[in-house]
């Protein structure tokens, strides 16, 4: 178990060095340690209600976006198919009016040289015409797989987006009835910082920051520091409860404050918590 004080700075000289800040007691700025732990956490718990949900909704909404993307890329495409089946008519159209003049000019052909270069014309638009309709064929059945894979991902499409619509009603829910409290909450915690010096802000933060419940300080509780198994001396315990130092415990790091404070705080905060 070792003061904070005790680190190559005594806590006096960083209260000293801290112009701008308005001089308060040892006990006070444990207080306003301990006032900001508890909002902090409240804060904590509010953001772990919404949890994964704001990302959940983003992905969804990127998904989707990915999903519509390609719905309009098929479209696309069958219209592209449309275009070429419409395409492949008008060859079939002009072929079929070519013959037809072709068997007009065969009716008054003069030579075997003029018949064969008319039969072979007519030969080249039969192709022709064959060629164009196995091209339709090949696009008919393009679209049919396109439309399969339409309705396949217009149905997906539709399942996301109510379930996207289900997130964000949930996600709405939640914030409608938290926003007023956290936006109290977070102008509190910056009314309580101001209050404490820069370097036990920054002690506090990165505690924070060390540990998995985000709890930088902690009451004594059954003569051990909150969620640890190791008993503080009483003697330390005694000096706690002075609230004349900033005491940290030697295991945790985590800074340490007596039950009644902590106690007299929890009740504060919660106050005013409960008349948002």
């Amino acid at each position: 178990m070792h003061a904070f004080y005790h680190k190559k700075k005594p806590i006096q000289l960083i209260i000293s060095s801290m112009a701008k800040k308005k001089e308060i007691s040892v006990e006070e700025k444990l207080r306003s340690l301990f006032d900001l732990q508890i909002i902090d956490s409240r804060i904590d718990e509010i953001r772990n209600v919404r949890g994964e949900l704001p990302l959940e909704v983003e992905d969804l909404e990127s998904e989707i976006a990915g999903m519509d993307l390609k719905l309009e890329q098929l479209n696309s495409e069958l219209n592209d198919f449309d275009f070429g089946i419409k395409e492949n008519k008008n060859i079939i159209e002009s072929a079929n009016d070519l013959i037809a003049k072709y068997a007009d000019k065969l009716k008054n052909v003069r030579n075997n040289r003029e018949y064969n270069s008319i039969v072979k014309e007519e030969e080249y638009q039969q192709l022709e015409i064959q060629l164009a309709e196995k091209k339709i064929k090949e696009l008919k059945v393009k679209i049919e797989q396109k439309k399969e894979i339409i309705d396949v991902l217009t149905e997906q499409l539709s399942v996301k987006t109510n379930h996207l619509t289900a997130k964000k009603e949930e996600l709405n829910e939640i914030m409608q009835e938290t926003a007023k409290e956290e936006t109290l909450l977070m102008k509190q915690s910056a009314v309580f910082e101001e209050k404490i010096d820069d370097r036990l802000i920054v002690a506090y933060k990165r505690i924070r920051g060390s540990v998995k419940n985000g709890l930088a300080i902690v009451p004594i509780e059954r003569g051990a520091s909150g969620g640890s198994y190791f008993t503080i001396p009483p003697q330390v315990q005694m000096e706690i409860a002075s609230r004349k130092k900033i005491i940290t415990d030697e295991y945790s790091g985590r800074i340490l404050v007596d039950a009644e404070l902590a106690e007299e705080e929890y009740v504060k905060i919660n106050k005013l918590i409960k008349s948002v």
